[in-house]
């Protein structure tokens, strides 16, 4: 299928991989039972797994909606329509900053309260032009440019004038 006529697609640092490892190594020496499972993911499975999760992220900005898609052996693809974005938040704390990362986090329309978009997209390179750019299409489908409506307008009621002023003119000519 393709990515709604994509116009702009994300390009991933490629540290992300190692942030990753570190980010989930860490996570598994916080628990007890994690320790022997974080003593294989350091020596080479970590690795193994972020080359892969790497090769398969995908981002694309399209007309009307922005796709991402990730996962290894559970594949995540997330579709949210550009008018439904509410706001795009820049993140980038010292960790992200020392692996060159930063993280775009999606509010949209329709969650309750408490309930956060889970659309988080780390380690896109040039994060902050490509908010801009996600900001500019959801502000482009917001507000359409009136020009081209008002100019199609206009040259159909010129159209119909013409022909008004055509039809009065035989009506002129039939009168005695």
């Amino acid at each position: 299928m393709a990515a709604d006529n994509a116009i702009v697609q994300a390009q991933f640092n490629p540290l992300i991989k190692p942030f990753l490892v570190m980010k989930i190594g860490v996570t598994m020496l916080c628990t007890v039972i994690g320790i022997p499972v974080a003593i294989i993911w350091f020596l080479g499975a970590g690795n193994w797994w972020a080359r892969h999760y790497f090769d398969r992220l995908e981002c694309h900005l399209g007309e009307r909606s922005l796709r991402y898609r990730k996962g290894i052996l559970v594949t995540t693809e997330k579709t949210i329509p550009l008018e439904n974005i509410q706001d795009v938040t820049f993140v980038e704390g010292p960790i992200l900053r020392r692996f060159h990362l930063s993280t775009l986090k999606f509010e949209t329309a329709g969650h309750s309260a408490g309930q956060a978009s889970d659309m988080h997209l780390t380690g896109i390179i040039d994060a902050q032009a490509f908010r801009a750019a996600i900001m500019a299409k959801r502000e482009a489908l917001r507000h359409p440019p009136q020009v081209q409506q008002d100019d199609a307008q206009l040259a159909a009621l010129r159209s119909i004038e013409a022909r008004l002023a055509e039809i009065a003119e035989l009506l002129r000519v039939r009168r005695p």
